[in-house]
């Protein structure tokens, strides 16, 4: 892991105050589970890497999403709004869940203007005050029209609301708690501390109440006992979370895209070393206490879990499949009219987006709908609802 490119003096001296943070945190409460570490890590405000000012997407970042790699991934997103669009009311609301760079709302109302579908209004649901000022840079310079619609918010609006829920890679950066198997078959959780001026992750007996419930419910669920040294990831907070959305949704679509397996392929006994990653000026690497707060740290999304919190929730699941499936069923090979050169790049785009050795087939797309049950375009050439 020494390949990974050095921080600037900047990137540092921010990164000590994140550090203080956390170190006052374990001196007063002790150390904490790898879902607190990971929770303030990302998201501590005006400190954690979403929260703070470093540039995260593109390029220059420290990753690359689809909307940032082509246009045409947000034009098919917004013909499957558009479809959800024109059966709600004229009412109807966008809430997109951290909008990134603003490049996929930007195309996403352009292309529903041009289908005349524009929602009432477009909420964007952003917790880094840094990414909101570019979001709001970038929207009143490409939606200039529509922009006195588009709402920022710090938290879930209070009225519930009828429209489509949007979140694109927001679920692989939700906080995950670490588990292991210990060698006599004991359940093993992970904890962060700050001891002797060292950064630790260790695994303990101490397992919280939640997460052992949560991972023998998981264990009957697939039919068979983790082995001895099998570590893996879970989210706790899945469930409370979808509830809460679907609290605010009282009629409409919630559409998750996102890199992630049904359970039984996630926690397949092969992949014995779970999924956790962290992403650092485009380097991927495993250590999470390499740079606190400098670099991304997600897991891939269980989509069984995601399915059975949305059913807990009164929520349907309907849809779920891959991302090149959920492309090409919203028409992105249709007929681009240009000339050679730029054929050979959205050609290119395209093979990034749906190759399955690319995007196409680790990325998948899932939608839940509350007091919603008509069929939806982008499930219609796949659906492996079968597979969850």
């Amino acid at each position: 892991m020494n390949h990974l490119p050095l921080p600037s003096q900047e990137a540092l001296a921010h990164q000590q105050k994140l550090l203080r943070f956390l170190v006052q945190i374990i001196a007063k409460k002790g150390p904490l589970s790898f879902a607190e570490f990971m929770a303030s890590a990302l998201y501590a405000p005006g400190l954690g890497y979403y929260s703070a000012g470093a540039q995260k997407f593109g390029e220059s970042g420290d990753f690359v999403t689809a909307p940032e790699i082509s246009a045409l991934f947000s034009n098919c997103l917004a013909r499957q709004c558009a479809q959800i669009l024109a059966t709600l009311s004229k009412q109807a609301v966008i809430l997109e869940l951290g909008a990134g760079s603003g490049k996929m709302a930007a195309a996403l109302l352009t292309t529903l203007k041009n289908l005349n579908q524009l929602p009432a209004q477009y909420f964007i649901l952003e917790v880094s005050a840094d990414l909101k000022q570019r979001q709001q840079q970038y929207l009143k310079q490409h939606c200039q029209d529509y922009f006195k619609n588009i709402v920022w918010l710090d938290k879930l609006p209070e009225q519930a609301v009828e429209g489509i829920i949007l979140g694109n890679e927001v679920l692989d950066a939700m906080p995950v708690e670490l588990f292991q198997i210990g060698e006599n078959g004991e359940l093993l959780q992970a904890y962060v501390n700050y001891e002797n001026e060292q950064w630790q992750c260790t695994f303990s007996t101490d397992v919280k109440e939640k997460v052992k419930d949560a991972i023998l419910a998981l264990q009957t669920q697939l039919g068979y006992q983790f082995a001895p040294k099998y570590t893996s990831e879970i989210n706790v907070e899945l469930a409370p979370w979808v509830s809460a959305l679907s609290n605010i949704l009282s009629k409409g679509v919630m559409l998750f895209i996102d890199y992630g397996f049904p359970n039984h392929e996630y926690y397949h006994p092969s992949r014995h070393m779970g999924t956790l990653m962290c992403h650092y000026r485009h380097h991927a690497h495993p250590d999470p206490l390499r740079y606190i707060g400098l670099q991304d740290i997600t897991a891939h999304v269980d989509f069984s879990a995601l399915a059975k919190a949305a059913m807990s929730a009164q929520c349907d699941v309907l849809g779920y499949t891959t991302q090149a499936a959920f492309l090409l069923s919203n028409n992105i090979l249709e007929n681009h009219s240009l000339d050679a050169q730029e054929q050979l790049k959205i050609s290119q785009q395209i093979q990034k987006l749906t190759a399955p050795h690319e995007m196409g087939e680790l990325f998948k797309v899932m939608a839940l709908g509350k007091n919603y049950d008509e069929p939806l375009q982008g499930f219609s050439l796949r659906d492996y609802k079968h597979r969850l």
